[in-house]
């Protein structure tokens, strides 16, 4: 497409552009914009909402179930594990101080695991972790309570007891993202949505990226550009250690006297489900099946979509009727280890990406501190 004088000289041309329109692209334009209040800095986003997974999660404010925790032990040391749930739980304090509690619809009605036979080795770690986290927390993150399982309603013939987790909570996801790029928009970010990024070419003094959208195509010209699209970064980074992973989603109608409230884990983590109101949200699985689900391709896994409704009906809603209202996919990114790749890689381009499943926890502290690096 031809430009115009004007859009050449005034609407092309910033100072910062964020690939990524999600929590931690938006994060990182804030905190560039608040540092820099005179900065021209637009996001860039090829949906028409945010294309991972920031508006598309189950709206989990966790830091780690103590399952999760014991089977990180094989990829990080216990330094590692401490630094990072304290990044976890920063970033969901920050997230919190930045949007408030309304704007997100935090509900703290805390986090739980279900633990069955399989998983009862773990729990001898349970003091362990809490000495650990005792730091961070200045209390017990994690305690037993086996009457939890017929308050809740659950199969009490599947589960051995259930750990408590005063700390963890729930967002409204879709408040989430509306408020961050409501926050953006009244700092003066500019946002180009549908808009994808086909190529990134950076010279001695900007760095062009072209943009094609169904209608055109055209070139953004940036001081300095930062990557925040988590598994979609592998486009650009070819090198790093960045494997996509799908994870489906669920919600069932309103179920009338639901019994429980708060977030669950069970199964190491890898299955999750909450309360959203009077229904049930539930969601993960992709440990069933990982070499399909480590995809950049929206979709529906049949194996562990069928795994899920046998889960509702036989452990979390026995003898109670339900019908699912809607399904979906989104796109998460993970690598031999959990923590995020937060770096450079020339003197004008940064990266924030690979959240490892956590992103409404850490992905506004990765947005934090990217823009240090841009900054510098």
């Amino acid at each position: 497409m031809m430009l115009s004088f004007w859009e050449r000289e005034s609407l092309s041309k910033y100072n910062y552009i964020i690939i990524g329109g999600g929590i931690v692209g938006c994060s990182t334009a804030y905190h560039l914009k608040r540092k820099y209040p005179k900065a021209d800095i637009a996001i860039v986003e090829r949906g028409i909402f945010p294309s991972g997974a920031s508006s598309k999660n189950a709206g989990f404010a966790c830091f780690g179930s103590i399952t999760e925790l014991v089977d990180d032990r094989k990829g990080l040391s216990e330094n590692e594990q401490v630094a990072l749930v304290e990044k976890r739980w920063k970033g969901l304090q920050l997230l919190q101080n930045i949007l408030g509690n309304k704007n997100i619809g935090l509900e703290e009605n805390g986090g739980f695991e279900l633990i069955r036979k399989a998983e009862l080795p773990a729990l001898e770690y349970i003091d362990h972790y809490n000495s650990l986290l005792k730091g961070i927390f200045k209390k017990d993150v994690y305690s037993l309570d086996s009457s939890l399982i017929n308050n809740f309603g659950f199969n009490k013939d599947e589960l051995e007891t259930i750990v408590v987790n005063s700390f963890e909570g729930q967002i409204n996801t879709g408040e989430m993202i509306k408020s961050w790029w409501s926050a953006c928009s009244e700092l003066g970010i500019k946002f180009f949505t549908a808009s994808e990024v086909e190529e990134i070419n950076e010279h001695d003094h900007h760095v062009s990226l072209k943009c094609k959208t169904s209608f055109d195509s055209i070139d953004l010209i940036a001081e300095k550009v930062a990557i925040c699209t988590n598994a979609f970064a592998h486009k650009w980074l070819k090198e790093e250690d960045i494997n996509p992973g799908r994870g489906m989603v669920m919600i069932s109608k309103p179920i009338e006297d639901l019994k429980f409230k708060g977030v669950f884990h069970y199964d190491e983590g890898y299955f999750y489900f909450r309360n959203v109101g009077n229904r049930v949200l539930i969601g993960g699985g992709r440990n069933l099946d990982k070499e399909t689900e480590n995809t950049t391709s929206f979709g529906i896994n049949p194996k562990i979509k069928s795994s899920i409704l046998d889960d509702l009906n036989n452990l979390i809603l026995p003898n109670q009727n339900f019908t699912i209202d809607m399904e979906w996919s989104g796109i998460m990114a993970f690598g031999r280890n959990k923590s995020p790749i937060i770096k450079k890689t020339s003197d004008r381009i940064a990266v924030g990406v690979r959240l490892g499943g956590m992103g409404v926890a850490i992905g506004t502290q990765v947005g934090e501190e990217l823009h240090h690096l841009l900054a510098d």
